[in-house]
Parts: structure tokens; sequence; C-alpha cells
């Protein structure tokens, strides 16, 4: 599997991790299972902000079947997840509230409905001095994104679990580091998100008061 969907590129075993854990792997490394009419990749690559140019060759390799993707990233509340039929894309959505809609096609699926009518809206804590402002989206995209995990992938990363809901650290998943030979290196890349990390200014750590706002914490 993991040579038909890297072709060409540089594939080998490590350790591994669990469904639960495993989501979010480190750049240039991937988890991956197989069980029959079932394959799932964890990679850093296939999180891209239009699902809808996701490569074809992975597209191909889902020929007759489902294929979903699925990202988030909770520091900037990004949602991103795609649904293709049988190759076809039946509906792609990426969207956060710095960046607003990304992409929005096809028809909305079942379970975001009640997003779009307004009925789950977005719970806006303000900084410590700001005041709250509207968000710029009728939801919360992390609060939508954990209710497409249940609906298409079957399991959630927040929130109470539903007695229904797969349990995801009991799921194995085998680890590969993977690495294009046309692409950069993967330590250079590592080694700049070093360099721009220590230039950044120390953490601040915040608590919630009784009322809700927030206040800074001396230390970590």
């Amino acid at each position: 599997m993991m040579r038909r969907l890297y072709p060409g590129w540089e594939i080998e075993e490590c350790g591994g991790s669990t469904l639960w854990d495993g989501v979010y792997p480190p750049i240039g490394t991937v988890y991956a299972a197989s069980w029959p009419g079932v394959e799932v990749i964890a990679d850093q690559r296939v999180m891209i902000n239009t699902p809808s140019q996701l490569p074809q060759h992975l597209v191909a390799a889902s020929a007759d079947r489902r294929l979903v993707l699925h990202a988030m990233h909770s520091v900037v509340d990004w949602l991103a997840f795609a649904v293709w039929e049988d190759g076809r894309l039946v509906r792609s959505l990426s969207l956060s509230p710095d960046s607003g809609v990304i992409e929005n096609i096809g028809e909305p699926l079942p379970f975001e409905l009640p997003y779009w009518a307004g009925d789950r809206p977005a719970d806006v804590v303000p900084w410590p001095g700001e005041e709250a402002e509207p968000c710029a989206l009728p939801f919360h995209p992390l609060d939508l994104g954990e209710d497409a995990l249940r609906a298409l992938c079957g399991f959630i990363q927040e929130g109470r679990p539903e007695p229904d809901d797969v349990d995801a650290d009991a799921i194995e998943l085998h680890g590969f580091h993977v690495q294009d030979p046309l692409g950069p290196d993967p330590a250079e890349h590592e080694a700049e998100l070093r360099r721009a990390v220590e230039t950044m200014d120390p953490p601040r750590s915040y608590s919630l008061s009784p009322d809700g706002s927030l206040i800074e914490r001396d230390g970590l």
C-alpha cells in the first residue's frame, strides 16, 4: 500500500502509533494501516487548504470506494474535509475564522446542516484587554470538524465519546519514514522550524476566571 501511494519515494519502517495519537505525525513520517475494505493514512502532506487539489494518484487509488480526507489545526482553528465516491468529488469544505471559506464544493452533508442553520454558534472568549468580536463564521470550525470526524471516520479527538464511537486508542498504525527523492530534505526543514521558534517571544499561559474571561498566569 505504501509503495502504491508513494511511488518512487524512499520508504523505511519506523515505530508506529495509534489512531488516537497518530493523526498528526511529524513531517516525514506516515502512520498507516490496512484492513479488508479500509485503508488509513496519516500524513501532514495531505493537510491542504484546497482538498479538491489532492494529488490525482491518491484519488485514483480509491476507485470503486469512498475516499475521505479530514484535517484540522487548532492553532488557527482551521478545518478541511472532503469526500470522493469512486473517484468523483462530491463534497469539499475548507475554512477558518481568519481566512473565511477557502473552498466549498458540493452540497452540505447531513451532519453540517445544524451548523449552517445557525444552531451551533461559536462560543468566543476574548483575550485579556480585548472585546469579544463575533466569529467570522456562523460556527466554530473545530466543532464542525469533530462532528465531521465522527460522521465520516467513526471517532473523535475531543469532546464526549458516544457508545458507538470507535476506540481510536485501540487501533494500531504502522510507522514509516518517507522522503520524496525530488523534494526538500526533511532535516533541513526541521532546522528551519527550530530557527523560527528561537526567534519567537516566550509563551504565555492563561486560565479561565469564573466569569469566563482569560487571566494571564505567571510562569507555565
